[in-house]
């Protein structure tokens, strides 16, 4: 077979890269025989009966087999980035749509129903975002780190992602940040994705600790990238260090300075007072020293140093400690925006599930009902498991969703270990596979949506099993090509298999 420029090519079905068509039939039939087994003690015994859950994923598996059959063979793969722009801005009217036309499921008003079946476009404004990007950032001169580019980059990523957390569809909106590893491939700075992370770090510091400490973490992090990046060893060494470890015990310090000030009876009087004060509303006249708050004193001295720090770096035109004493002020931002963040803009549901993960509530029968069973039921599984369809917390319905987003703990409880692992391997050689199909292209567009599919599949993956075992909040997120779901496995193969096309149109030549 030779094409138009008289090149021996390799045919349709010799250039499909049938290690990942292989890896997506097994994970599909892995997951509706665990959606049996999540569902046959209560429904129908059949597998094939079309009335329980089962038997309806087998429809969708069969659709889903004719999605990829039509992506595969008859769409021209060139008609992806033709159409990505109309593609993107019809998914975006639709996610619109759905928040004033769709019903609302579980508090999301993120599901368009049609009789019997229901549709998320959520689940397809991955495969959007995903041809968008790769649309963009395969043009011709397109630099990431150019302003201009970022910025247009960053609102494609962002616009579905804040619409979706209108729809309070928040764990599909997390998804997105996954885009920023493939945004690192394509030269985006490392800074971005340790600042990200650093973001999430202050956060949860100041939830659970307190925001001095959070500040004081921020502190000895910002000097050690100033002395790792600039290589100031004596300046980090001998004065970086003694001011943290000064601040770290100035409260202890304050403490026992007021103690022996004021005295220990009369700090707990006026403690006292201030407790009685709060619901009779009176004021109470509090000490000088009480009112010195560590904070207070890591703030003033912050705000009287980085000016002389930016000083200096002017004097030395080293960017990189500007660089840093902005991170540091958007730091110290954030921390104090923590408490409205978590309180006023996050709802309470979700509010309850983030204080049970992180320790700051107990709730085994409430909110942490689901993740404490799904964790006895993966424990429970041992080794080998208990094996299939012998599950106890399983067959008992002991937990909720445990057919779409806990599918992972029927596995983990039936399968055991083993079970659970081949799994993730399964996924680690798909998302593998995916990459390494990625770099081998010759076409910056290819690259770039497979680096996307493989974001997608992790993040999923990563935050379903995460919540699963309690190192996740729930978040209401399924297990790609597992959980039960035509919207999610239709979504999830339609991206697979746009990839493995784009990939098929450069291997046939190869």
């Amino acid at each position: 077979m030779r094409d138009a420029g008289g090149h021996r090519g390799r045919g349709l079905t010799r250039s499909i890269d049938w290690s990942l068509v292989i890896c997506w039939l097994l994970l599909i039939l892995i997951g509706w025989a665990n959606i049996y087994a999540s569902v046959h003690s209560s429904e129908p015994a059949s597998i094939f009966d079309f009335t329980s859950r089962s038997g309806k994923q087998f429809v969708w598996m069969v659709t889903a087999l004719g999605i990829a059959v039509t992506i595969l063979f008859i769409i021209p793969p060139r008609t992806y980035e033709g159409l990505s722009l109309l593609i993107y801005l019809g998914v975006i009217a639709l996610l619109v749509a759905v928040i004033f036309l769709g019903i609302e499921v579980k508090g999301s008003r993120s599901w368009f129903a049609f009789g019997p079946v229901r549709f998320q476009p959520a689940e397809i404004s991955k495969i959007a975002t995903s041809l968008m990007l790769a649309t963009v950032m395969s043009q011709l001169g397109y630099k990431i780190g150019r302003f201009k580019d970022f910025i247009v980059t960053a609102l494609i990523i962002l616009l579905p992602m804040m619409i979706i957390v209108l729809q309070s569809e928040t764990g599909s909106a997390l998804v997105y940040v996954g885009f920023i590893f493939m945004l690192y491939r394509e030269g985006l700075s490392g800074w971005l994705i340790f600042m990200v992370g650093m973001a999430i770090l202050l956060f949860i510091l100041t939830l659970t600790s307190s925001p001095y400490v959070a500040i004081l973490v921020l502190m000895g992090v910002a000097s050690l990238c100033i002395f790792l990046y600039s290589g100031r060893f004596k300046w980090w060494l001998f004065i970086c260090i003694p001011l943290i470890v000064l601040f770290s015990f100035m409260p202890m310090l304050l403490e026992y300075i007021s103690e022996a000030v004021i005295g220990a009876e009369t700090i707990a009087s006026v403690n006292e007072s201030i407790a009685a004060a709060v619901e009779t509303g009176e004021t109470v006249e509090v000490p000088f020293l009480m009112k010195i708050k560590p904070i207070y004193i890591l703030l003033g001295f912050s705000i009287l140093s980085l000016p002389f720090l930016a000083f200096q770096a002017f004097r030395e035109r080293n960017t990189f400690v500007h660089l840093a004493i902005i991170s540091f002020l958007a730091g110290i931002m954030l921390v104090f925006s923590a408490d409205f963040l978590f309180n006023d803009v996050l709802q309470d549901h979700q509010r309850k599930r983030i204080e049970v993960l992180l320790g700051m509530k107990e709730d085994p029968s409430g909110v942490g009902y689901n993740v404490n069973q799904s964790m006895i039921a993966i424990g429970s599984g041992g080794l080998f498991g208990k094996g299939y369809l012998n599950g106890t917390q399983t067959t008992y319905g002991f937990v909720p969703e445990q057919s779409t987003d806990f599918i992972f703990c029927t596995i983990g409880e039936e399968w055991g270990f083993v079970g659970t692992s081949f799994i993730i391997l399964l996924y680690v050689f798909l998302i593998w596979r995916i990459i390494a199909d990625a770099e081998r292209s010759r076409e910056a567009f290819t690259r770039i949506y497979g680096y996307c599919t493989a974001c997608c599949i992790f993040m999923h993956l990563f935050i379903n099993i995460g919540m699963t075992i309690g190192l996740m909040p729930v978040i209401g997120i399924p297990l790609p090509f597992i959980s039960y779901g035509g919207s999610s496995l239709w979504g999830f193969t339609a991206m697979l298999f746009i990839f493995i096309a784009l990939d098929r149109n450069e291997r046939k030549y190869f």
